[in-house]
């Protein structure tokens, strides 16, 4: 709800729980309630934070604009915002507003941008022009929703490479909880969401509001509550000194903040903005199901042989899988992970022919082909850095230090982007390439172009090509990979078709990031492979059941070198292979939900159809459970008065079950109603550790005969 302050600057009234359709009396009224009186030692007029948060006006928290005109005495810093005009829109699905107003004195014209959409999704941006004279330098452009008071606790995520999106919660107390990423990317630390709601808010319970700076180079997040009594969820690109300096007429757009509110916990937001991220994404991605993959990574690193990969496309096709995908290790001089970025093209020492008899031999077995590429990395071990020294990214004379043997290529210089995309193109006409996995391997650090910061640059031109590929390529499908979860944000979502969320496929930290990682992203458009017995990143040995249950409700695919199993082990990830295609279209299309357990042990992990006929479920237990056998399971999101059947549904004996009677699951199922499902639940036997049960609830109303 927009209102006018006394001083006339536009402020959000209300952002969260529907309040009808009032009249405009009471609309009157609700302004009317929210002006606060004069406070001691304050300015003498009641304060209220504006839409862009105006430190002139008296707002003392953090600003949303701030800048600098060199050499300026007065009006120099930051605008003082007072004539605005309104533009709202809300005959579309999306209701709109634009809020502009121009400070003539400080040379700032401002334009805040507020959409509605039809998920319940509140987007919001801020433009600024500098209408002279001289240049403008800006410092920052935030954004900030603002929540109420009763919303008294935080939580956001961190985390590193291979542990990411570990959840972190907090007291909201007074001041500033701020999170920055500072990685050139959107960073494994990054929090994905920043979340305020009443204490003990969880997956299924609890009235939230939640925020996304959608943007994939550095930024910010934060919470802050001030003294006056604001409390506000905002953020923002983090701009470097001087990386911003519009020269006149000059206009500069912040990213958009996404708002969800949610009376229904977590689940009640990610369904809000899984909704919203479906319409959003690319084409391909709406209209094509998401295939079964194997990827030859952890199957054969650097090592291509042939012959090799091409019994490895014959298992891949054994077992179910409809796409094959060629890692890292292709292309010139690239034996180990010290050299070639940069070169792509394919080696003819390894591929005499190139590509082509791998990709015909693939093809004919009905599977289609993906490619892994790193185009903005370049090795100092490589022809082209040999040939173009000057195109490394760097802040100085000397190079930065290597980071996994490698350098940034700086896109910001014409030639190098065309470089690169034409070598990208080259491949995409010469094989019919079906899938790109998109790595980034390494942090910008100490870049600059031009003598300024580069990340802005830098993260600008790769959603240009990403652009330019998209409009050569309609069909082709693009997964974001940054050393895994590098680089996640829904900006870099609507460019691409998947993401990778983490390089660990150890089936326990996987159940912990897939589960945090989906607060944001689509089921279906989240990478789960199913990895060999033992986890190359950790060491950690799992069963075969286990690994596989864990990828099942995301987009699936198997990293594992099928070529060196039994002939039983491959019929059983054909099986699970089959229950993923058996359930995919309600991956894509249903309702992700999650049950909130009192033991930390026990994660539960559900899709339920749009029209509620079935509910997927896999109830993982990550860690000995503190019971002799797990407390009830709730499974949550059917309809509560229809009756459903509920079944174990694994396609093979996993036998996570350590107890020594019969149970439910060993029978035809039982009939529970939703309601019961959520608020009663199930109980499980005595189990083992690191081990997953599979349930299946279908409507009886549904079910033939």
């Amino acid at each position: 709800m927009l209102a006018s302050s006394p001083s006339g600057a536009p402020s959000i009234l209300h952002w969260g729980a529907a309040l009808g359709d009032p009249s405009e009396d009471v609309l009157a009224g609700l302004v009317a309630a929210q002006r606060a009186g004069v406070a001691q030692s304050a300015l003498d007029q009641p304060r209220w934070r504006g839409i862009v948060g105006e430190n002139a006006s008296g707002f003392t928290g953090l600003p949303g604009l701030e800048g600098l005109r060199p050499g300026r005495t007065t009006g120099a810093w930051a605008p003082r915002l007072t004539d605005w005009s309104w533009a709202v829109d809300d005959t579309a699905p999306d209701a709109s507003a634009r809020l502009e107003s121009v400070d003539p004195e400080a040379g700032w014209a401002v334009m805040v941008e507020l959409e509605l959409t039809r998920e319940g999704v509140l987007r919001m941006r801020t433009g600024v022009t500098n209408l002279g004279p001289g240049p403008l330098v800006l410092a920052a452009v935030r954004n900030a929703l603002p929540v109420p008071a009763r919303a008294n606790e935080l939580l956001d995520l961190s985390g590193r490479w291979c542990r990411e999106r570990t959840p972190q919660r907090r007291p909201w107390l007074l001041g500033t909880h701020l999170r920055e990423g500072r990685h050139g990317r959107t960073g494994h630390d990054a929090t994905l969401v920043m979340v305020a709601g009443g204490p003990g808010f969880g997956f299924r319970h609890g009235e939230v509001w939640a925020t996304h700076v959608a943007w994939s180079g550095d930024h910010s997040a934060y919470a802050e509550r001030t003294p006056e009594g604001e409390c506000l969820l905002g953020g923002g690109e983090l701009l470097g000194p001087g990386e911003v300096v519009l020269a006149e007429a000059e206009t500069y757009a912040s990213p958009w903040l996404f708002g969800v509110h949610s009376t229904g916990g977590l689940d009640g937001v990610s369904e809000r903005v899984h909704a919203w991220v479906r319409r959003a994404a690319p084409d391909v991605t709406r209209r094509r199901s998401r295939p079964v993959l194997v990827n030859t990574w952890e199957a054969a690193y650097f090592d291509h042989d042939v012959a090799h990969l091409t019994a490895l496309a014959d298992a891949a096709a054994e077992v179910g899988a409809e796409r094959f995908v060629l890692d890292d290790g292709w292309f010139r001089g690239r034996r180990h992970d010290r050299g070639g970025l940069g070169d792509w093209t394919v080696d003819p020492d390894v591929w005499p022919r190139g590509l082509h008899p791998l990709v015909e031999h693939v093809h004919g077995l009905g599977l289609d082909f993906g490619l892994w590429v790193e185009p903005e990395m370049v090795s100092e071990d490589s022809e082209l850095a040999r040939a173009h020294p000057d195109w490394i990214l760097r802040g100085r004379a000397a190079l930065p230090g290597e980071w996994r043997h490698q350098q940034v290529l700086d896109l910001q210089v014409s030639a190098a982007y065309d470089h690169v995309r034409d070598a990208l193109l080259a491949l995409l006409d010469e094989y019919d390439v079906a899938f790109l996995k998109w790595d980034h391997n390494r942090d910008l650090v100490d870049v600059a172009h031009d003598g300024r910061p580069a990340v802005r640059g830098q993260t600008l031109a790769f959603y240009r090509l990403l652009d330019e590929l998209r409009a050569a390529h309609p069909d082709l499908e693009i997964e974001t990979c940054a050393s895994g979860g590098g680089r996640i944000d829904l900006e870099v979502l609507t460019r691409t078709d998947r993401v990778w969320p983490s390089d660990t496929i150890d089936a326990v930290e996987r159940q912990r990031i897939q589960r945090w990682t989906s607060l944001l992203v689509p089921p279906e458009m989240l990478g789960a492979h199913l990895g060999g017995p033992v986890a190359h990143t950790t060491g950690r040995t799992h069963r075969l059941a286990f690994r596989a249950a864990t990828a099942l409700l995301g987009h699936f695919g198997v990293e594992w070198d099928l070529t060196t199993i039994s002939a039983a082990e491959r019929a059983e990830v054909a099986q699970w292979v089959a229950l993923h295609r058996r359930l995919r279209p309600v991956v894509a299309t249903g309702r992700l939900v999650h049950g909130d357990h009192p033991d930390p042990a026990v994660q539960v992990t559900g899709v339920v159809a749009r029209d509620g006929s079935e509910g997927w479920y896999v109830v993982a237990l990550v860690d000995t459970v503190i019971t002799q056998s797990p407390a009830v399971v709730v499974l949550p999101g059917l309809e509560p008065d229809r009756v459903y059947r509920l079944v174990s549904a694994a396609p093979s004996d996993h036998s996570p079950s350590v107890g020594l009677g019969a149970t439910w699951l060993d029978g035809p199922g039982v009939d529970l109603s939703g309601r019961a499902l959520e608020t009663v639940g199930v109980r499980l036997p005595p189990s083992a550790p690191e081990s997953a049960y599979v349930l299946h609830a279908r409507a009886l109303d549904a079910m033939d005969g």
